[in-house]
């Protein structure tokens, strides 16, 4: 463990400036991670996560998704006021903003090979439709949605899945009302037809979160 810096700092994006969370090992790198997160926004456990990596030695850059909107972050139960705000994702705005952290983590000098993404629940779709569409070190999703049906724009999990450039390991649970069990079964087959490796673990006894 090499512990870590952390700033907050702002990206310049077409649509405006766009705010990121940066977690910086204070020893060496190993390489980078895009931390893409929750559907509440950039939360505190987002920034933990961010501060986790970096203490095993990768940066990490987690990208204010919602910036275009005036709230940006909401309490675990403000299911009203985030409903408008995440249907305001684009596949377009969110290609953007993921692109513009992974060139800010090219800027701090990690090599493209060494590039990753991780993402949680809204953030794990993406991951995965990201890792469909870039070819990166690795990705890893937790519990992201939309399998069966896309969502913000983005294609279906399943046929991602079938198309993985990159890496990828997908973990759910069980117990995921947001994420029905056979839909999983769906992607790890669609996953396994790619030219990469591939892997989903299920958790008997996990909920969503």
């Amino acid at each position: 463990m090499t512990g870590h810096i952390t700033e907050k700092k702002q990206l310049n994006t077409a649509d405006g400036p766009m705010d990121v969370f940066v977690s910086t090992p204070s020893g060496d790198v190993h390489g980078g991670v895009v931390v893409v997160q929750e559907a509440f926004g950039l939360t505190g456990h987002i920034q933990r996560v961010c501060e986790a990596l970096a203490d095993a030695g990768y940066i990490a850059v987690a990208p204010a998704l919602f910036h275009r909107c005036d709230d940006q972050v909401f309490g675990y139960s403000d299911y009203d006021k985030l409903g408008p705000v995440i249907m305001t994702m684009t596949r377009e705005s969110i290609e953007m903003d993921v692109d513009a952290a992974f060139a800010e983590l090219e800027r701090l000098n990690v090599s493209v090979d060494k590039l990753a993404i991780m993402g949680f629940c809204f953030g794990g779709t993406v991951t995965l439709e990201t890792a469909a569409r870039c070819e990166l070190a690795a990705a890893v999703t937790f519990y992201g949605g939309g399998l069966g049906d896309g969502r913000f724009g983005l294609a279906p999990g399943i046929e991602s899945a079938a198309r993985l450039r990159t890496p990828w390991l997908g973990l759910y649970g069980d117990l995921d009302e947001h994420i029905p069990i056979d839909e999983v079964e769906q992607v790890r087959v669609a996953a396994a037809s790619s030219p990469v490796d591939t892997e989903v673990i299920r958790f008997a006894d996990a909920d969503h979160g």
